[in-house]
């Protein structure tokens, strides 16, 4: 059995902040890359945003070390219910 899977890509898509002519060049651009280029580069962009995350925590937090950052990170990114399930002793501390 076969099961294709096709994303389409519709204007909502697009930021609100690039013009359609920029957009297309991205796209067109996207659309070149390989399989393994297109997860390596969402696997980078993923880590940039994490990297955003962290400085964010740690200019609102300068106190905390570098557990309590990386805690902090994770219950972001999980919730409340999620982080305390995996980590239940570990300190809820403010993203």
């Amino acid at each position: 059995m076969n099961h294709s899977v096709v994303i389409a890509y519709t204007i909502a898509m697009r930021a609100h902040d690039t013009s359609a002519t920029a957009d297309a060049a991205q796209l067109a651009v996207y659309r070149r890359m390989s399989g393994n280029q297109r997860v390596t580069l969402a696997s980078n962009l993923s880590e940039d945003v994490r990297e955003i995350a962290r400085a964010g925590i740690r200019a609102r937090h300068p106190d905390y070390d570098e557990e309590h950052l990386r805690f902090a990170l994770y219950r972001m990114l999980l919730g409340d219910e999620l982080f305390s399930r995996a980590w239940p002793r570990a300190p809820r501390l403010e993203p």
